[in-house]
């Protein structure tokens, strides 16, 4: 895959990923295990009398998964390196079994007025079961610098 640069960048631009992630039920009770230890994170039995009925997986191991697959999909120069998240919404529950796939869509390009070699990238980022259901919704602010290291 092709780097891209600030240069590259523009509103409306659209990175999809080839890769997927399967969520497996034990990485699921490890990731919670030691991050996010509630019952519907760690025992099926324990989760079916809990809001949500059966196992699945935590919002921050969703995003952990994402991460992975924003680094499989978005080639910027220099690599992910984030400014902030705007925005971070969990619409509905990630399960054992599903697959995650990644879509970003770049809302906003703005060079540095203190750093012209680099600029702040906004990207919306959806990540979308096997069904096409967003799972997770994600405006973040990534920084991206320049071909040439230079302003133009």
């Amino acid at each position: 895959m092709d780097k891209v640069y600030l240069d590259d960048l523009a509103p409306g631009q659209v990175f999809t990923s080839q890769a997927r992630v399967v969520v497996e039920t034990d990485a699921i009770k490890r990731f919670a295990g030691e991050f996010d230890p509630q019952p519907w994170h760690l025992n099926e039995t324990v989760a079916r009398s809990t809001f949500f009925k059966e196992l699945v997986a935590s919002g921050w191991h969703t995003t952990a998964l994402t991460m992975q697959l924003i680094i499989q999909t978005l080639p910027l120069s220099e690599g992910i390196i984030g400014r902030g998240v705007d925005e971070l919404r969990w619409p509905r529950p990630v399960r054992p079994g599903d697959t995650l796939r990644l879509h970003c869509e770049i809302i906003d390009v703005q060079e540095s007025k203190v750093r012209p070699s680099q600029g702040t990238v906004r990207v919306r980022m959806t990540t979308l079961n096997q069904d096409d259901q967003p799972v997770q919704t994600m405006i973040a602010q990534l920084l991206a610098f320049r071909r040439s290291g230079e302003a133009t």
